[in-house]
């Protein structure tokens, strides 16, 4: 019996996951992405920060249609058939950053593996309408590991996006638990590659939750294998479970925490960290440029 209540108490949601959000901007942003057949991660993956973000104007895009074809335990976002490649959708995202008057944009993806060329291609074609409809605005990739071919990933460091990142999620241990066919060995070497080969204009960056069961030591060997490739930007934030069917949340680590976790990575000479609860991949992704060149 004490379990139960020690488990209802940890399931329990803290303050700072209560937020609150403008809901007609929240429409406004909704009407000109569904007028444009889009979607975003903000509210596929169901994000604390979909209010925030969408108050503000701004949105991280989810190309390939809404449905992954794997079912990561951790993940929100629908697993099933997935839906043909909207050709379109590049120029569509692109028209979509022009009218919002976006400066940063993060372009992600579900993971395409029924695909040939398992989704690159139609991030290459995004990041070059962007580029054409407006060259101002900065652009972050968020990508699939494309089952680490190096010929998928190649195609995405020709185009030359101003930040590549793909999300180790957790530590080494927890990987096989919560990820399904993708493989912590796989992220760093797609991360190692793309360091190694993208032009230095472009910064190379990842992603872990908490929450999931990891430990100290495990958290700063996962950022040691991360500096031993050179990669710039990291992001830690907290798992937030979405059902019951999900994997089981295990602590809703404390602020401390973040902050030791935050100076043990800046001691190790990353170029940019946001470690807190409520940060995601996507989230203020801009302010990793502004901190390095102030772009």
């Amino acid at each position: 019996m004490h379990d139960m209540k020690q488990e209802s108490k940890q399931q329990e949601k803290p303050e700072w996951l209560k937020v609150t959000y403008s809901q007609k901007k929240v429409d406004q942003m909704n009407t000109l992405l569904s007028g444009l057949n889009l979607n975003t991660v903000c509210a596929e993956a169901n994000c604390p920060n979909l209010g925030e973000c969408f108050g503000s104007g701004t949105a991280a895009f989810m190309i390939l249609g809404p449905n992954c074809t794997r079912a990561c335990r951790f993940c929100d976002v629908p697993h099933g058939h997935p839906r043909p490649v909207d050709l379109a959708e590049p120029l569509h995202v692109a028209q979509a950053a022009k009218r919002l008057g976006l400066s940063h944009i993060v372009v992600t993806s579900v993971d395409r593996d029924d695909l040939p060329d398992l989704g690159a291609d139609q991030f290459v074609q995004t990041i070059k309408a962007l580029r054409q409809i407006t060259p101002e605005t900065t652009i972050e990739v968020l990508t699939p590991d494309f089952q680490g071919k190096t010929e998928q990933l190649d195609k995405i460091i020709a185009a030359e996006p101003d930040v590549f990142n793909h999300n180790m999620e957790t530590v080494r241990s927890i990987t096989p638990k919560v990820r399904h066919r993708a493989t912590y060995a796989t992220s760093l070497r797609v991360l190692q590659y793309v360091k190694e080969h993208a032009s230095t204009k472009t910064f190379v960056k990842t992603g872990i939750m908490l929450g999931l069961g990891e430990k100290d030591a495990e958290v700063y060997q996962l950022m040691d294998d991360l500096r031993d490739i050179n990669i710039d930007f990291l992001t830690i934030g907290q798992y937030v479970q979405p059902s019951a069917k999900h994997y089981q949340l295990r602590e809703w680590v404390p602020l401390e925490r973040y902050q030791k976790y935050y100076h043990e990575a800046k001691i190790r000479g990353f170029k940019f960290i946001a470690s807190s609860p409520l940060v995601r991949s996507s989230y203020k992704a801009k302010e990793e440029l502004l901190a390095v060149y102030g772009k």
